[in-house]
């Protein structure tokens, strides 16, 4: 009997002892109660955070060049991002592809193909503002990842022809560079097409134009040359009081939206009223 209640109380004991060193423990990681938000990102207002530093890089570049893009317009240029042919699935599943497309100061992209592997379709038109002076357009593809940067598989410099200018609809396939070599990545299908008739900004793209920086694949980067856009002459600027006017009048329009945004937006249409609804429209799609 007494050697019963000695191991029983040795066994309450190691408990004991067990349970002290477990609260010893929590209270070396624990620091307090962690807010209800903790590691939490909000959809919304990390979509309008990166609309918001989308259109101020925007901005920022039409401030550099002091006047808006479509001053310098010469037309409209239709691009059918149609599909491509590559001639090898980078990574340990099949690609997941998509296009950015340079047209003079403006980047355009295309959706992603899931799957699309090395034969991705798009079938996406682009409709741009083409600048005067420009003669080619810049292709990229790009594989989405979901945990690392997206990775550069193949570019082109490709120039416009001459009967697209003229008015004519030109469908044709176009080699492509990347880690196999020059002109060896694959292929292509672009439809061009052009057109005088004077547009607007932000009116006539199906999706905006984006700043962005190229991700080199496997230490390769895309060499392209300076692009060489003719200006005209600057407009006068709108006084600042109208200014605020129609800040305030879109910022009704638009209650849902951050205000920084939408100023941002409105800074990055360069005071087009018009525009900048067309924009803010786009972005709450």
């Amino acid at each position: 009997m007494t050697t019963f209640l000695l191991a029983k109380i040795l066994q309450t004991k190691a408990n004991m002892s067990a349970v002290e060193k477990n609260a010893e423990r929590r209270k070396r990681v624990f620091v307090g109660n962690l807010p209800a938000d903790f590691l939490r990102i909000t959809a919304a207002s990390q979509h309008q955070q990166e609309a918001a530093d989308q259109q101020a890089a925007l901005a920022l570049q039409q401030q550099m060049v002091g006047v808006t893009y479509a001053q310098n317009a010469s037309g409209r240029l239709s691009i059918t991002v149609a599909q491509a042919k590559l001639v090898k699935n980078y990574g340990m599943t099949r690609m997941d592809p998509y296009v950015r497309l340079r047209v003079g100061h403006c980047v355009y992209e295309t959706h992603t193909d899931p799957n699309g592997g090395k034969s991705p379709r798009w079938n996406k038109v682009v409709q741009c503002l083409l600048p005067q002076g420009v003669t080619h357009i810049y292709v990229e593809i790009y594989d989405e990842c979901s945990f690392t940067m997206d990775e550069l598989i193949a570019w082109a410099r490709i120039p416009i022809p001459r009967a697209v200018m003229t008015g004519e609809t030109f469908d044709d396939w176009y080699p492509l560079t990347g880690k196999q070599g020059e002109g060896v990545e694959g292929m292509i299908n672009l439809v061009l097409s052009y057109s005088t008739a004077p547009a607007t900004p932000y009116l006539y793209p199906s999706v905006a134009p984006m700043v962005m920086v190229p991700t080199p694949l496997y230490g390769m980067r895309p060499t392209y040359p300076p692009v060489t856009v003719q200006y005209g002459p600057p407009q006068p600027q709108m006084q600042p009081v109208q200014a605020e006017e129609e800040l305030k009048q879109i910022e009704e329009m638009f209650p849902n939206m951050d205000k920084e945004v939408v100023k941002s937006v409105y800074e990055a249409n360069r005071g087009n009223k018009d525009a900048t609804i067309n924009s803010l429209l786009q972005m709450s799609e």
